[in-house]
């Protein structure tokens, strides 16, 4: 049995999982590898991939930088959540906001440390986007629109860290790219709907605020319609394999969440449309295998 001080032990580690969202960080890794063996370097050896020591900086850095990220959000968000997340913030305040900001500039610099192993470009990419992160936090989030367009580009800026690496520049990888930062767009916009009450008490200037809830969800029914559009074409004109099942079903959950969207008038209500939308991401992530199931098999030597 665990003594009163280990169990407090391991319920700050779990608080600091919570905090950096380390669920999210695992799936971003898995992403990323799967993305650079089917997507950003199919024509190589599968053993050269995943034993590659450059993809594995650049992926470590990547979760670093982003662990860090969820940091500082937190740090400065840390009222606010207490109107919006009740619950998890009782569990994320047992960690202090002075380890918060110690440990974010600990992964910052590791962040950093472990570019340099790559490039110098990369040491560079790594440190504005660390920037890019603490800026949004501070300051962008609160900028109507302008904090959802930045949150959607951050989220994505770790795939362009190897789509840059590797060099490819094929047009589905594009398309790819802009049906995640859609979803990951449309999900922002939704978040903002969930928590209106802590965004209006800090003088959070979000969309739902400043408009209404109905033009918030014309915004969100414009580019869900639109996120159609990369979905069709990676159907139609991109040899993406059996991937092709996810996006006929990415559609029907798309239509079937514009439905429960102007149904929903409740937090309740749009916590479930916010799960909706990342399981669309994180099925995503995991229909990649889907693109040629036989490729694994065919790359081992």
């Amino acid at each position: 049995m665990l003594n009163r001080k280990q169990k407090m032990t391991l319920l700050k580690l779990l608080s600091l999982f919570s905090v950096v969202r380390g669920y999210n960080i695992l799936v971003i890794v898995l992403a990323q590898y799967l993305a650079s063996i089917y997507i950003f370097s199919s024509h190589l050896p599968l053993r050269q991939v995943i034993f590659d020591g450059n993809l594995f900086a650049i992926v470590a850095a990547s979760a670093l930088a982003i662990a860090s990220g969820y940091l500082i959000n937190n740090f400065y968000d840390a009222e606010k959540d207490l109107i919006n997340r009740p619950k998890k913030t009782m569990l994320d305040r047992l960690v202090s906001q002075r380890f918060k900001l110690t440990t974010y500039f600990i992964l910052n610099f590791l962040s950093v440390i472990i570019a340099s192993y790559v490039s110098f470009r990369a040491v560079v990419f790594f440190s504005f986007y660390i920037f890019g992160i603490w800026l949004y936090s501070h300051k962008l989030k609160k900028i109507t629109f302008v904090g959802n367009l930045i949150s959607a580009l951050l989220a994505i800026t770790p795939f362009f860290a190897v789509f840059i690496y590797y060099k490819n520049f094929d047009l589905v990888i594009f398309v790819h790219a802009l049906f995640l930062f859609l979803v990951i767009l449309i999900r922002e916009l939704v978040k903002d709907l969930e928590n209106i009450k802590g965004d209006l008490v800090y003088g959070y200037q979000t969309i739902p605020i400043k408009y209404g809830e109905k033009v918030s969800k014309m915004v969100i029914t414009f580019l869900t319609l639109l996120t159609l559009i990369p979905s069709y074409l990676l159907i139609s004109k991109f040899e993406v394999g059996y991937m092709d099942i996810f996006f006929y079903g990415c559609m029907v959950l798309l239509i079937m969440f514009l439905m429960l969207l102007w149904r929903s008038t409740s937090k309740k209500q749009y916590v479930l449309i916010h799960n909706l939308l990342k399981f669309i991401i994180v099925s995503g992530v995991f229909s990649i295998l889907l693109i040629d199931v036989d490729l694994v098999l065919n790359r081992i030597f």
